[in-house]
């Protein structure tokens, strides 16, 4: 293999993933790490051999020799311990974690780490969070806050609240697989739900009461004053990024110095107060909602632990069905899904479906022949149906629950008629749905007043959008946006400020009551 460390493509810290000996590498790399959090910087091989309970053997240098090659360590001359010339002359080396190897290591422990993460839902993260923003409250009040402590406590707020997001989304995930893989262990899956059940409820209710007083605390750290507190974290973060800054005492650079060093402070300021804001919204969307359109993370999550909990209650009384043999729906459809499979032709499948569905031509239908003759000289539109042609039944049907009777059976009659009649029906009220549905879509929000004069079916339809903007409307809410139940039509209602009493003229009568702006929209157009 070429020298990565010092060849044209650079560093490879992750080239020891696939070599071979890989698990060596890993346990090395690791000495380093643990060394590092240790404060110590270098390591002689025999230190590392310490570290790994193993022998200071060949396999071992050639191991650190190839971390060389690759970029993960450095190796620098070893002459504290020259004692004579041919200690001098002996290879001795000192190894360090270099900063690729170090960026590679973290990379690394943070992958292994969310890989292997059973994400919990943190009660206590919820106190922790709503304490540090009482705190950041107190603090925004002053007439001149401390920054360091605006920093630090903006800091531990940013950290407990990220935990508190990546351990939701990941329990959320392992719910997700526990229910999925649920038929893998049936007896554990049945003992573990019930500890999960009660541990989610209690979750849902913390999150319902720190929740409420976490967007108030938000709410009242933004009245102090939040993006002064945001610009002091920002101000020493750049301070950070940039030594000396634009206010460096004890230096008289030149005028030129002073405005590149001012300009690159601005423009790390500017970033890290981006930064800052950006955190701060996603704290708000988490616990505040922006409307009914924009429900606040901790609602989503709610909900999701209620669904889930849901989800849970129906599989273990899957589980036990199918444990006591009993036969469900899903089994039944499997069963005859494998009869379809297996038959010889298609009309054996015709048989087969007939059989199971007994989907057939409507010979019950027993409208006798004045009832029909009586609809046919009924007024086909607007006609009461108290006053409508009544189904005739034979009284024998009502003494007896059947029109058998003794002799020869009745001949079967041809209802093609009747059907072609209700066909035609069927068509004709469809048209006029579809114009009623034209004539009340509009081009943009237009007022009530504006709507112009309606025939019966589109007054029908009016009411039924109406009726469903209105009940989909929030109290205290002046819009509303609202969906029909068949998803074909989209209607937004919103109230006109002092817009006074409106008169809807239709062919039935005068709908009046509040002006409004409507936009009606035809979904499937």
């Amino acid at each position: 293999m070429a020298d990565l460390g010092s060849g044209a493509e650079g560093p490879q810290p992750f080239a020891h993933l696939s070599a071979p000996n890989a698990a060596l590498y890993r346990d090395v790399l690791r000495s380093f790490a643990r060394a590092k959090e240790r404060f110590t910087v270098h390591l002689r091989p025999e230190d590392v051999a310490a570290e790994l309970r193993r022998g200071s053997d060949e396999q071992l240098a050639q191991a650190l020799d190839k971390l060389v090659e690759w970029g993960n360590l450095r190796a620098d001359a070893d002459t504290g311990r020259v004692t004579t010339v041919e200690d001098f002359h002996r290879k001795r080396f000192l190894f360090q974690l270099t900063a690729a190897g170090h960026a590679a290591e973290q990379a690394i422990a943070f992958y292994e780490e969310a890989i292997g993460q059973r994400g919990v839902l943190q009660s206590v993260a919820l106190a922790d969070i709503a304490e540090q923003l009482a705190a950041l409250s107190a603090l925004a009040s002053e007439a001149d806050p401390d920054p360091a402590k605006a920093h630090l406590l903006l800091l531990a707020l940013a950290d407990r609240f990220s935990s508190l997001a990546d351990n939701a989304q990941a329990f959320m995930s392992s719910l997700r697989r526990a229910i999925d893989f649920s038929d893998g262990d049936v007896e554990g899956f049945i003992a573990y739900k019930e500890r999960l059940i009660d541990y989610i409820n209690r979750f849902i209710a913390d999150l319902a009461n720190s929740g409420a007083r976490i967007a108030g605390l938000l709410d009242e750290v933004e009245e102090h004053g939040h993006e002064r507190l945001l610009g002091l974290a920002a101000r020493r973060e750049a301070s950070d990024a940039v030594p000396g800054g634009p206010t460096a005492k004890g230096r008289t650079p030149s005028g030129t110095e002073q405005d590149a060093a001012d300009e690159a402070f601005s423009r790390a300021e500017a970033a890290a107060l981006e930064s800052w804001r950006n955190r701060w919204r996603g704290l708000r969307d988490w616990f505040v909602s922006g409307g009914t359109d924009r429900p606040s993370q901790a609602r989503l999550l709610r909900q999701s632990a209620v669904t889930a909990i849901k989800q849970l209650l129906d599989t273990v009384g899957l589980l036990n069905e199918r444990r006591s043999g009993r036969s469900d729906r899903s089994a039944d459809f499997r069963a005859l899904a494998r009869w379809f499979a297996e038959a010889p032709d298609e009309a054996a499948m015709h048989r087969l479906w007939r059989a199971a569905f007994g989907l057939t031509s409507a010979r019950h239908l027993t409208v006798t022949a004045a009832t029909v003759a009586a609809w046919d000289e009924a007024e086909p539109q607007g006609h009461p149906w108290a006053d409508a042609p009544p189904v005739r039944i034979s009284p024998q049907l009502r003494r007896t629950g059947s029109y058998e009777r003794r002799g020869k059976p009745n001949r079967v009659q041809d209802r093609s008629r009747m059907r072609r009649m209700l066909r035609e029906r069927a068509d004709r009220e469809a048209a006029e749905t579809a114009v009623a549905r034209e004539r009340l879509c509009t081009d943009g929000p237009v007022l009530l007043s504006e709507l112009g004069t309606l025939d019966a079916r589109a007054f029908r339809l009016f009411l039924s959008l109406l009726g469903d903007a209105l009940a989909a409307r929030v109290p205290g809410e002046a819009e509303v946006k609202a969906v029909t139940g068949d998803g074909s039509m989209e209607v937004r209602l919103s109230l006109v400020p002092d817009g006074g009493q409106v008169r809807i003229v239709t062919e039935e009568g005068v709908l009046s009551g509040p002006e409004h702006l409507i936009e009606i929209t035809d979904l499937h157009g």
